[in-house]
């Protein structure tokens, strides 16, 4: 009878493993090292080093992180008002990034902005669908596999509950797909190997609570997608407001992280006790 209850749990164990293989199971990462950097919102990774926006900056590092050029003024050549970046992403020696012009939780002038990736300086632009629904962008990621671009919304509302897809070549709206179950405040996003990764400012920091990245697997005969929590950010050095996110070609993830701001409505509004400014930090994980 032992023998018999082994071997029923060995072929149970198997089938387990089976499942989670077909799934998609999802890796866990530990923190390898992490660094300061000059922006609070995305992070992308190109052949030779890292990119890093923040609300209103571009900026340059190298492979060891040491920051190489700014472009201080990205708004320059667009024809409505701008003033805020989100998370960005790198393809094909360009930069990618969600442009707006956000204030207090509300945001108009929404576009697909596509930077040099040598000089950080505007190559094109393309307005966003607006009978998408979409109302803000917190982030874009392009999805060579499909030929796409995605768009994230921080907006707790209608407009954040869903991923849209653009055409990487032509700029067409191609739709969107419902997140179910949708994080919320969601900060950045990043397509690596079949999958978006999001991150979801939904712990309070106030409350010394994490932030959480979740992912959903790309399948386009669908409408929409089944999401995931990926990981707990637990292994920053304080808990604060995480955004945008990247894969590196190791396949590290990195994702930036914020603390020491007092967040309101997408806002900084002053500092925890301790701070006298805001710390924008990139943490590298590796897969465990």
């Amino acid at each position: 009878m032992l023998l018999k209850r082994k071997i029923m749990a060995f072929i149970v164990g198997i089938g387990l493993a089976l499942t989670a293989t077909a799934c998609g199971k999802t890796p866990g990462y530990a923190l390898k090292e992490y660094h300061e950097v000059d922006g609070r919102q995305g992070v992308a990774c190109s052949e030779e080093g890292f990119f890093v926006s923040g609300s209103t900056t571009l900026s340059y590092y190298d492979s060891n992180w040491t920051l190489q050029e700014t472009n201080a003024d990205p708004f320059a050549d667009f024809e409505k008002e701008e003033n805020h970046i989100g998370d960005i992403d790198y393809y094909n020696g360009n930069i990618y990034a969600g442009v707006e012009y956000f204030m207090d939780g509300v945001a108009k002038n929404i576009a697909i902005a596509i930077y040099d990736g040598k000089t950080m300086t505007l190559k094109s632009y393309f307005p966003f669908e607006e009978s998408s629904g979409q109302t803000e962008c917190s982030g874009i990621t392009v999805d060579k596999d499909n030929n796409s671009v995605w768009m994230c919304s921080w907006e707790e509302k209608e407009s954040g509950e869903y991923l849209y897809r653009y055409d990487l070549t032509s700029g067409e709206y191609l739709g969107k797909y419902h997140m179910q179950e949708s994080p919320k405040l969601i900060q950045g996003i990043v397509y690596h190997e079949g999958y978006i990764y999001i991150t979801s400012d939904d712990g309070d920091a106030d409350k010394d609570e994490y932030d959480n990245i979740y992912r959903a697997k790309v399948d386009l005969s669908k409408d929409s997608f089944d999401v995931e929590k990926a990981l707990t950010l637990d292994s920053v050095e304080r808990a604060g407001e995480i955004e945008g996110l990247s894969f590196d070609n190791s396949g590290n993830l990195l994702v930036l992280n914020n603390r020491g701001a007092i967040i309101v409505k997408g806002m900084p509004k002053g500092f925890y006790e301790g701070y006298d400014k805001e710390i924008h930090e990139v943490y590298i994980l590796s897969e465990a």
